[in-house]
């Protein structure tokens, strides 16, 4: 049985939903932002409420299109802090989003039961040895350190192929790793440093994989996230990531139907309801 921290995913499972706490004040979405203690505990406790299966603590943003690098003292500051706040007040198992093998660290040491990393588990050569000492569940991204061409489809299946092959070798059962096919982290050029360069056109991109989702699986659990993102915001010609929940929502909502076993969202409660009426369709 596939599983993601303690809960069992993918196949027969119900869909679940990872609710998003952002402690970094440069991420693209203000309002998914939290930094004092009690107002982390409040938005957990409500996320816990309105049906969020886990809860994905992230420490620095890794939009592509934003300048966010952060030292990692104040990454591994902004999370364990987080960590311990929701820890008082919540048993949901606890997702850490970093690619930084130091910040993993301090934070399965706290007993966080996940790693997702949007790099694949390739950006930090350290992080190997994080995941041997704790073998924590991974989540994996599509990432490539070299230019991707060609079929979009295959491309973002093999490379999660390569990721699930990385983290296997480090000791981590396949029945403990879901896969992601890093929506909006395909671009022909970016700011930061957390993407993956493609010759095409990213939101094209987005879509075709959005669309093909059930041929990337590879046999894994498939988590997507796209709650808020610019591929919205470009479709429905919105820029600001306050008017887009609607958007998030049907895109979520055709995720599910492809074949999505994991949501990961900044809306809890409107996503799950729209969980349960795909899942429902779906019969």
């Amino acid at each position: 049985m596939n599983r993601l921290g303690s809960l069992p995913v993918g196949g027969t499972n119900q869909v679940r939903v990872m609710g998003i706490l952002n402690t970094s004040p440069e991420s693209f979405y203000k309002k998914s932002v939290y930094t004092e203690q009690r107002e982390i505990a409040n938005i957990v406790k409500q996320m816990e409420e309105d049906g969020a299966d886990f809860v994905d603590v992230g420490g620095m943003s890794t939009a592509p299109y934003l300048e966010t690098l952060v030292p990692e003292s104040l990454e591994i500051k902004r999370v364990t802090q987080a960590i311990n706040a929701i820890q008082k007040v919540s048993k949901l198992p606890i997702s850490i989003d970093t690619c930084r093998a130091s910040v993993a660290r301090a934070a399965l040491a706290l007993g966080v039961e996940i790693l997702n990393d949007v790099t694949g588990l390739q950006y930090d050569v350290n992080m190997a040895q994080v995941l041997e000492e704790y073998r924590p569940s991974v989540i994996v991204c599509a990432f490539s350190k070299k230019k991707v061409t060609g079929n979009q489809v295959m491309r973002a299946r093999n490379l999660l192929r390569q990721s699930v092959s990385i983290a296997t070798k480090c000791g981590i059962p396949k029945n403990k790793v879901v896969v992601d096919p890093a929506i909006g982290f395909f671009r022909k050029k970016a700011k930061g440093i957390f993407f993956t360069t493609i010759d095409s056109d990213w939101l094209k991109r987005d879509l075709v994989v959005m669309r093909n989702l059930r041929s990337i699986k590879l046999g894994q659990p498939l988590l997507i996230s796209v709650s808020r993102k610019s591929f919205i915001g470009q479709i429905l010609d919105q820029k600001d990531p306050e008017k887009r929940l609607a958007g998030s929502l049907a895109a979520e909502t055709i995720a599910v139907l492809n074949g999505a076993d994991v949501i990961r969202t900044h809306n809890v409660k409107a996503t799950c309801d729209a969980i349960q009426i795909a899942q429902e369709l779906k019969k």
